[in-house]
């Protein structure tokens, strides 16, 4: 990791907040080179994502990925209606006005928020497949206008399915190609009307969002049982999407809920900065939540959300703020043993960066363990047809059935695992970091690390494309090496890098998409020297690899 800010945890300081009037102008005025490749649509993990003053997001994309997905749908014949959603990132705005112009020109049928307010991800998800709950034909699909946790410069732009997850790969390459054609062909054949006449238009539709999604979270979550113990709560929607959620959340369920935060404002002036002297709205960095961390012992129970609610972050009094993977193992072994609508058949999803305290819980549990590629899109399917109970990242992303055992979100919810964080303090009488020690004195204590390591283009080229017969050693940290792994073990996609595990660590290596680096992830069962030890051999070994590739 690169050198920690001396701002890091601090109040953000004046001198490093947005100019949104000049990013807003940015958005209108900057005209992309699609001979740049970072100016060009480019659709991550999720979405398309950059900032209107680098003119890697400006109305031209918009323009251009909006028309694109119309001309997905017609060719797919996806014919109901667009469920559209925005947080409150100071791009979103614009990039929704320009989107609606779009859609609207097109004809498609949209769905947008009755009062006006901001949608999260996991909403979005929700709407999509609760109008498509048995239906074949007139399905509907999702678009979220978000950078997610990303600094307010950002602005971010993501399409979900009929399925309500993220798109996957095909779908996401089909879209970026027209798009970018669109913006290498000057915005020819693009459609689009005035924004007030496309808000009047026949095919824009006021929804209710906040009430179906609030009432229908007792399916997902026994919200009753944190009433009775009346658990005291503390939320910190971190001026993000989630912002109107919570408080019509305490007042349906009658929940001892408060909420710390309600301002929005485009700047995030009132986050403590992150590690590297930036403001990013991330719920599971200790310097971020360093305010809610302060407050740790005022409630039994903390949590907050990103900006558009699709990742979560527990503050404990035991803990403080939990590391993502010590609650989502906390979480597992919890949700498994108080769902008894979920049949003995339905798994546990994980990727393969995300801990093996995952492995060792779902073990006990007597589980199938289904472990993927970094990306939520590979959860989708097993979370529609039931035989995935959850699916979480390490990067503090999670969803997982209805308490009856059938599908509640296929996008990453926010929401829902702070709920639970309430829910598991109800019923167990313990907070999820005393959940989380239990573990580990049943099954070892996890130590583990992310380190990011240089790595030219063409050397993450390589590691991409890695074999297992690249790794010549036999040994890791003193430890015989148990599986070399270069395609997931729970669905045979290729992880685009290497997994190396033995009976107590692992590392994994995986090459940035932006940066000449590539992530070095490492986890030991033993300690804290002998993770060091493993990362210091890890490097080595992929060094080795790549020199052999």
């Amino acid at each position: 990791m690169a050198e920690m800010s001396p701002l890091a945890g601090k109040p953000a300081d004046a001198s490093i907040l947005v100019n949104v009037p000049r990013l807003v102008t940015a958005y209108y005025t900057g005209r992309p080179d699609p001979s740049v490749a970072a100016q060009r649509v480019s659709f991550g993990t999720s979405g398309h994502r950059g900032s209107s003053l680098d003119n890697a997001f400006n109305e031209m994309h918009v323009l251009a990925i909006s028309q694109a997905i119309c001309l997905y749908r017609k060719e797919k014949g996806i014919d109901g209606p667009l469920f559209l959603g925005i947080d409150t990132h100071a791009l979103s705005e614009p990039a929704f006005a320009t989107a609606l112009e779009v859609l609207a020109a097109n004809g498609v049928e949209v769905m947008v928020d009755a009062a006006g307010g901001y949608t999260p991800t996991p909403v979005i998800s929700h709407a999509v497949l609760g109008h498509n709950r048995g239906r074949t034909r007139g399905l509907a699909d999702g678009i979220v206008v978000t950078p997610s946790h990303n600094p307010p410069r950002y602005g971010g732009f993501k399409y979900n399915p009929p399925h309500g997850g993220p798109a996957d790969g095909e779908v996401t390459a089909w879209i970026e190609a027209r798009a970018n054609a669109f913006l290498a062909q000057g915005l020819q054949g693009v459609r689009r009307i005035p924004f007030d006449h496309a808000r009047r238009a026949a095919t824009t539709h006021a929804h209710g969002y906040l009430d179906a999604y609030v009432a229908d979270l007792s399916s997902v979550i026994d919200l009753e049982v944190v009433r009775q113990a009346d658990v005291k709560m503390g939320v910190d929607p971190l001026g993000g999407a989630s912002v109107d959620y919570w408080g019509a959340i305490a007042e349906r369920y009658r929940l001892n809920l408060e909420v710390l935060n309600r301002v929005v404002d485009p700047t995030f002036r009132f986050m403590s900065v992150d590690w590297d002297g930036q403001i990013r709205m991330d719920p599971s960095s200790p310097f971020a939540m360093a305010r809610m961390v302060e407050l740790k012992d005022k409630f039994q129970v903390a949590f907050a959300c990103d900006t558009d609610a699709d990742r979560h972050g527990i503050v404990s009094q035991s803990r403080g703020l939990l590391e993502p993977n010590h609650y989502l193992s906390a979480a597992i072994a919890y949700l498994y043993a108080n769902r008894p609508g979920w049949g003995t058949s339905v798994a546990v999803g994980k990727t393969v960066v995300s801990s093996s305290m995952i492995d060792r819980v779902t073990a006990r549990l007597g589980r199938r363990l289904c472990e993927v590629p970094v990306g939520f899109k590979w959860f989708v399917a097993g979370l529609v047809d039931g035989t995935l109970g959850f699916g979480g990242e390490e990067s503090s992303g999670a969803t997982f059935l209805r308490r009856d055992g059938t599908v509640w979100t296929t996008d990453k919810d926010g929401m829902v695992p702070d709920l639970l964080a309430a829910e598991m303090t109800a019923r167990t009488g313990k907070d999820p970091g005393e959940l989380f020690a239990a573990l580990t004195a049943e099954l070892g204590t996890p130590y583990s690390t992310r380190i990011d390591a240089p790595a030219t283009v063409e050397q993450k080229l390589r590691l991409q494309k890695l074999s297992p017969e690249a790794v010549g050693a036999s040994a890791l940290a003193g430890e015989p090496i148990a599986a070399k792994l270069t395609h997931a073990p729970g669905n045979g996609a290729p992880i685009g890098g290497l997994k190396v595990c033995t009976a107590s660590g692992w590392f994994a290596a995986r090459p940035s998409g932006t940066e000449n680096i590539y992530k070095l992830y490492a986890e030991s069962f033993k300690s804290p020297a002998h993770l060091q030890e493993l990362v210091s051999e890890a490097q080595g070994i992929v060094q080795g690899a790549l020199e052999r590739a």
